[in-house]
């Protein structure tokens, strides 16, 4: 009997760190020796042009070896084999193949500055010397030994055990013959001899959920018609333009009529329709990035590069993408660096060891949400984030990123204790490799796909978030204005009686309205978790709710910044979201609901529509305060200019129509109002004036000249000069 070599013994023991030292061809004296590890094989030989060449059995082993001349058999040669039912099948040999993968490739990735390398780790469908199969490849650094499995080798990790590339920790396997729709995963052996199943980091598609396995995507074939979108985006002035998101969850938006959810195709033909009809600029998706767990809502994503199969395949996505831009509307994805979940399948001690994440849990480790934190610092971690922000943008073209929970990121101390949290290298709280990691992103981002926005959900006072990267700030486009969210719910979850003690509340956001480029949000979190409906959180009976609810809404859309509505909000949701089923569209058969929403889309094609409204949101030469101190009334007065407009702006937070109000005007004339929120159509009182009212030289407000008008009851109007008529043509 043949004695095994210490490397044949590791190979039957699954625990080689390199399968390519002992398995495939290799000089044998004057000629050559092919071995082969076949679990489950009866029989083994090679093929050739006269007959198969029979390979001998290491005696009670699966090991298999054939001797002979070098010419004897090709270097990509092919094995035939027979299992023990008597079927026979004929495969190219993976270990006669050299690494695919470049050394500048793998220096890049170590470094931390490769931005794609998606392009060659996990898999992906190539032909090598014109042999058709799936190169795979991951970064396992501290593994003892990485298999992939599959259905094609019947997730046995001693079948295709993978070849290390050395100290850049990544490991690869060109496998003949596999094919796009393969389910696989990675076996992996840590240093203890302890063996993790995991699926794969840079996967692009999974099965549905529960099932975890990844699933190998054939080539981008997709034939995308957005080539007009993309182009103007790259020389958007976005800043001096409308923007108006309407945030959805895929899954709960709505569903088909048995109660499943909707594919993206389908949800592409639904929505686009809804929000082109209610003039929104662009939609907002709550992560689909692929994840284990619906009640997540996709902010626990093991997925980077996958959307979700909830909802069909890459490709369906695509064409939701596609069809938005086709329909002028942008596409933003809410995108989670922020924690990763600890499911034993993805990325949590992915190779035995603290891998992803950092390995002290008071700086690894998100006590609150039970996840993991990603170590900022490690290159390899912050190439695979970039990598999966550029997929998103590139491969799949959206237009932005919202970053979730920035705050988290930015502070080590972020909702930890005393004695809980490690200080930096300073000794100061602040978390320097995410910092640094922030930058970077949006440095990259920013560089590799122009004219997309990146958004911060940061509520903190951290200075310069959407401030350059090359002026000391963090480099995004915008950020959340968390102050002035929390500061108007608070107030208008307030009696109108007791509204006048708390005046502040309305007027503080614009002391430091410019000092971030700032998004005014009314997103899902503010109406989930006992947080009631936004119509819920208003005060009074059901017409001053509602009341309440149409001048909130103007409010948000006459106030400098850019806007971002969750869904039904606009619609006035009754109940508070719940990601289990559907929006109750049915209550658009009620006046005051569908009178929300109208108010909502013609708000929304008003702000898109006038300059004066959006061209200056983030300048304060687009505001000024025409009355901000008239507390005992609770009203408030102010213009917004832009583009040669210069508008009037009066809401009243009380439930007291204010006859004979004295407003001041920029100009003298006749001046109309264009916007009611107490109108009919709304479903409103239809209180105020209903045509052009002439100025009269009578200062009030700072102002030479003023109007008088019945301001309307917990309502809001815009007014505008009225255009005087050309002289008539000699």
């Amino acid at each position: 009997m043949k004695n095994l070599s210490e490397g044949e013994q590791k190979i039957l023991e699954a625990r080689h760190h390199d399968p390519f030292e002992v398995l495939g061809r290799h000089p044998d004296g004057d000629g050559i020796v092919i071995r082969a590890f076949l679990p489950g094989t009866a029989e083994a030989a090679i093929e050739s042009r006269d007959r198969p060449l029979p390979m001998d059995r290491i005696p009670n082993t699966d090991l298999f070896e054939w001797r002979g001349k070098p010419d004897a058999v090709p270097e990509r040669y092919a094995l035939v084999l027979t299992d023990h039912h008597g079927r026979t099948r004929i495969r190219h040999d993976p270990y006669a193949f050299p690494p695919r993968l470049t050394d500048f490739d793998l220096h890049l990735f170590g470094e931390g500055q490769h931005r794609h390398p998606y392009r060659f780790l996990g898999a992906r469908v190539v032909s090598v010397d014109g042999i058709r199969g799936v190169l795979f490849g991951v970064w396992a650094p501290n593994a003892d030994r990485v298999s992939v499995v599959g259905d094609f080798n019947q997730w046995d990790g001693r079948a295709h055990p993978m070849r290390s590339r050395g100290g850049c920790g990544v490991w690869e396997l060109f496998v003949p013959e596999l094919e796009a729709g393969m389910l696989y995963k990675f076996e992996l052996r840590d240093r203890n001899g302890g063996i993790h199943l995991k699926t794969d980091p840079y996967g692009r598609r999974f099965e549905l959920r529960p099932s975890t396995a990844a699933i190998v995507e054939g080539p981008d074939d997709f034939r995308w018609k957005d080539e007009a979108w993309m182009a103007e985006r790259a020389s958007r002035d976005w800043q001096h333009a409308p923007l108006s998101i309407y945030e959805v969850h895929p899954g709960s938006w709505q569903r088909q009529e048995d109660g499943r959810f909707l594919n993206y195709r389908d949800l592409a033909h639904r929505l686009v329709p809804y929000v082109l009809e209610n003039g929104f600029t662009h939609i907002e998706l709550l992560p689909v990035t692929e994840h284990p767990f619906d009640g997540s809502w996709g902010y626990q994503a093991t997925g980077y590069f996958a959307p979700t199969s909830r909802f069909g395949t890459p490709d369906d996505f695509r064409y939701f993408v596609n069809l938005c831009h086709e329909s002028g509307i942008g596409v933003i994805l809410d995108w989670v660096p922020a924690h990763f979940p600890k499911d034993d399948h993805a990325l949590a001690n992915f190779d035995g060891t603290p891998l992803y994440e950092h390995a002290d849990p008071r700086r690894g480790e998100h006590q609150d949400w039970g996840t993991y934190i990603f170590n900022f610092g490690r290159k390899e971690v912050k190439a695979f984030l970039i990598a999966s922000a550029l997929y998103w943008l590139e491969e799949l073209h959206l237009d932005g990123l919202r970053v979730d929970a920035v705050a988290s990121m930015l502070y080590l101390d972020y909702s930890r204790e005393p004695g809980e949290w490690l200080p930096n290298v300073h000794g100061g709280r602040e978390h320097l490799e995410a910092v640094e990691f922030l930058k970077e992103l949006n440095t990259v981002v920013y560089q590799q796909a122009p004219g997309v926005l990146t958004m911060a959900e940061e509520s903190t006072a951290w200075p310069g978030v959407s401030r350059p990267v090359s002026e000391g700030g963090l480099g995004f486009s915008l950020k959340w204005n968390m102050g002035w969210m929390n500061d108007t719910l608070s107030y208008m979850h307030k009696d109108p009686v007791h509204r006048r003690w708390h005046h502040d509340q309305l007027t503080f956001g614009l002391m430091y309205a410019f000092s971030e480029n700032f998004m005014l949000p009314f997103s899902h979190d503010e109406v989930v978790h006992m947080k009631r409906s936004m119509l819920e959180k208003m005060p009074g009976d059901e017409w001053q709710r509602f009341a309440n609810l149409r001048l909130l809404y103007t409010y948000l859309f006459t106030m400098p910044g850019k806007k971002l509505l969750f869904m039904g909000n606009e619609f006035a949701q009754g109940r508070e979201w719940n990601f289990e089923g559907p929006l109750d569209w049915h209550l658009l058969e009620h006046e005051n609901h569908n009178g929300v929403r109208s108010l909502v889309a013609d708000l929304n094609h008003l702000y898109r529509d006038s300059p004066a409204l959006h061209a200056h949101d983030f300048e304060p030469e687009g505001f000024q305060w025409l009355d901000c101190d008239d507390a005992d009334s609770s009203r408030l007065v102010f213009t917004r200019r832009g583009g040669g407009q210069e508008w009037v702006v009066a809401l009243n937070f009380t439930p007291v129509l204010h006859s004979g109000y004295r407003l001041g005007v920029p100009v003298s004339g006749q001046w109309e109002i264009i916007f009611n929120s107490d109108s009919r159509f709304y479903g409103g009182s239809n209180a105020g004036p209903s045509g052009p009212i002439t100025s009269r030289p009578v200062p009030a407000m700072g102002k030479e000249h003023s109007i008088e008008i019945a301001l309307p009851p917990l309502a809001g109007v815009i007014l505008r000069k009225v255009p005087e008529e050309p002289p008539p043509a000699r």
